[in-house]
């Protein structure tokens, strides 16, 4: 395979050198690519020697630009691995920039970009630096946890670019995922080409006032991956988005809403069309009866409130009562007991199928992985724990051997 290591500036850059030295050893080929910032620590002769390939680090090299070679590098690679990868690095990734030859390669790819971070433990924790983290994820970067322990500052904490076995353990398992992927979507498309998706997302907000509201912990994230998933094998998607910061493909068409009732309509209006619909959106399961115009003001004489609440429309149930219903995906997120409760509602609400998924425990709600458990009547199928991504491909997967729809 051929690996492009990015080698950012950074204390940790002399590690990048055994790193080289294990991804030979594998018998990959690598090509090095270092920023300015990198040289300060390391002498690109040491990667030179050790990779059997001239380093490149000018975006602007008019012996390798003749012929565009940084368009051709960016398609050359099988995987860019970034170690270390710095604060800065992060938020240029982030922003879109290309403003050395490292990040307009990143720019100009579609091969798979792992990020081993490395920086100051306050550098890491820092707000923006966990916000572009997040954000890079949801865009299907590959970032490893930085590693514990003093670093080169003085303090201690997380922060530290992982060790070189580790990354190179990471990029030999993400590599050979990759291709058992490829195999895979190349066998699933036929299977999802034309197909008509509705899908609801994230939570609904239900208002009190101007000021407050009732919702919950729902990111949206995986209704958000199995949209961008079938989009990706062929299928024409429709998202129902409830409040949520995430972005999709244009070529989805997403209607955003915020309440239950928002979403009941949106979802009336569209399911006719559809060969599947899938309700993992988070539906509040009441509102409330009356909504304030004015912000409901807290009086010095009293120490409680009651709220009065009404039922919100069961949706998912509702489209499993129309004749003219597609199949009928819901989803059953419980803290307890997953699978008994996952299986009383399918057969409660006539679903042909639900996902039951565990939350809480750094899985489901505001987390990057979930843990899926696929219920029809005549078969359960538990999926190992995953990013949300894998699950959406599995799931998808699963419904394309039910050959129902």
């Amino acid at each position: 395979m051929k690996i492009l290591l990015g080698v950012t500036g950074g204390i940790a850059a002399y590690k990048s050198l055994e790193l080289v030295r294990l991804f030979m050893k594998a018998g990959h080929q690598v090509q090095v690519v270092m920023t300015a910032g990198a040289k300060e620590f390391i002498q690109p002769l040491s990667f030179q020697a050790l990779s059997g390939n001239p380093v490149r680090d000018q975006l602007f090299d008019e012996n390798q630009e003749a012929g565009m070679g940084h368009i051709e590098l960016a398609r050359w690679a099988d995987l860019i691995v970034i170690a270390p990868c710095s604060a800065e690095t992060l938020a240029k990734l982030r922003m879109g920039r290309a403003d050395d030859l490292l990040m307009t390669l990143c720019l100009a790819t579609d091969r798979p970009i792992m990020l081993a971070p490395a920086m100051n433990r306050l550098m890491w924790s820092n707000a923006a630096t966990q916000e572009n983290v997040a954000l890079l994820q949801q865009r299907g970067f590959e970032i490893l946890t930085p590693a514990e322990g003093e670093q080169a500052c003085g303090e201690v904490g997380a922060g530290r670019m992982p060790e070189p076995e580790t990354i190179f353990s990471q990029a030999e398992r993400y590599l050979d995922a990759q291709q058992k992927n490829a195999q895979a979507w190349a066998e699933l498309h036929p299977s999802w080409q034309g197909k008509r998706l509705l899908i609801t997302a994230g939570p609904t907000f239900e208002d009190l006032d101007p000021v407050r509201f009732i919702g919950n912990r729902s990111s949206g994230k995986m209704g958000f991956a199995i949209a961008e998933v079938a989009h990706k094998l062929g299928a024409q998607v429709t998202l129902i988005a409830g409040p949520v910061s995430l972005s999709c493909s244009p070529d989805i068409s997403r209607l955003d809403v915020r309440s239950a009732q928002q979403m009941f309509e949106a979802v009336q209006s569209h399911y006719a069309q559809q060969d599947v619909f899938i309700s993992a959106a988070a539906v509040a399961d009441f509102r409330p009866a009356n909504q304030s115009n004015q912000k409901i003001k807290k009086r010095t004489d009293q120490d409680l409130m009651s709220l009065q609440l009404v039922k919100n429309p069961d949706i998912v149930a509702w489209v499993a009562e129309q004749a003219n219903k597609p199949f009928v995906v819901g989803f059953a997120a419980e803290t307890e007991n997953v699978l008994d409760y996952a299986q009383s509602k399918l057969k409660r609400k006539q679903l042909d199928m639900i996902c039951a998924n565990q939350v809480g425990k750094n899985l489901g709600f505001e987390s990057e992985q979930n843990a899926l458990t696929l219920v029809t009547r005549d078969a359960v199928e538990a999926l190992m724990i995953s990013s949300k991504k894998q699950q959406a491909f599995e799931l998808l997967k699963f419904l394309a051997s039910l050959h129902s729809f």
